[in-house]
């Protein structure tokens, strides 16, 4: 099993990096092979996370943000705005696994256009389910995709509070 890398400290990324919370960008203070002192650091990985290196090791931006204004990570970070590239630090914010998952879009393989809706063949009707830290809860049939949305969109607030996403 592949444990994830520790962070570095606070103290190695302020020798290395300098973070423009208001940008989210991350900015080389020192020379790093091919790169100056004022170039940008970063790419973006396959899930469109930025990812900078730090003493040969990978490191997702949100979490060195975090380190550097608060010093210590917590184990889920979520972007707000749910942009993972956008980690200005007014989007970032602590959040439990499930709140993570409760910010997430609809998928990609969603027919309805509607998060948490689906139709029902057997009964002919839209359904609307959500879920919650790993349980599956049924909110209930409806005629159309829209009510079953509006239906969806009530029990996310009730259920995920601030970290409801509607689409």
């Amino acid at each position: 099993m592949n444990l994830p890398k520790p962070l570095p400290t606070q103290e190695r990324l302020r020798e290395l990096l300098r973070y423009e919370p208001e940008t989210g960008d991350f900015y080389f203070i020192v020379k790093k092979g091919r790169l100056c002192p004022g170039d940008l650091a970063g790419c973006r990985n396959r899930r469109g996370y930025k990812t900078i290196g730090i003493d040969q090791v990978a490191f997702l931006a949100h979490r060195l943000a975090f380190l550097y204004m608060l010093g210590s990570a917590p184990p889920e970070i979520d972007h707000i705005d749910g942009n993972p590239s956008n980690n200005r630090w007014c989007n970032l914010r602590e959040a439990t696994c499930s709140q993570n998952h409760a910010n997430t879009r609809r998928q990609s393989n969603n027919t309805s256009g509607y998060k948490g809706v689906s139709f029902d063949k057997r009964k002919r009707l839209w359904r609307a389910d959500i879920k919650l830290n790993g349980r599956q809860y049924f909110v209930g049939y409806f005629r159309t995709p829209e009510e079953a949305h509006r239906a969806y969109l009530r029990k996310a607030v009730e259920l995920h509070g601030e970290f409801a996403r509607s689409e």
